[in-house]
């Protein structure tokens, strides 16, 4: 017959608690990590937006014509 460990009520009730305590730090990390990325990601977005919108005020192309590349209505195969 093997011998299981009694393991007595209280100390259930500590590994409970560690273990919830655990679980409160792991949440507190991840959203200061998702917090941080999504951070990271709108900056990546709004430099994209300035880039993108100085390409179109140098471009030698007008409004509606790179509204229509964009769009996918442009014949590629015009350019030269």
């Amino acid at each position: 017959m093997v011998r299981g460990r009694k393991i007595s009520e209280e100390n259930l009730e500590q590994q409970i608690e560690k273990a919830q305590e655990k679980v409160i730090r792991t949440k507190a990390a991840y959203e200061n990590a998702v917090s941080d990325l999504q951070k990271i990601l709108d900056k990546r977005d709004a430099k994209r937006k300035d880039d993108l919108w100085n390409a179109v005020i140098s471009s030698k192309k007008s409004y509606e014509e790179i509204l229509e590349l964009i769009k996918g209505d442009a014949d590629l195969s015009e350019e030269s």
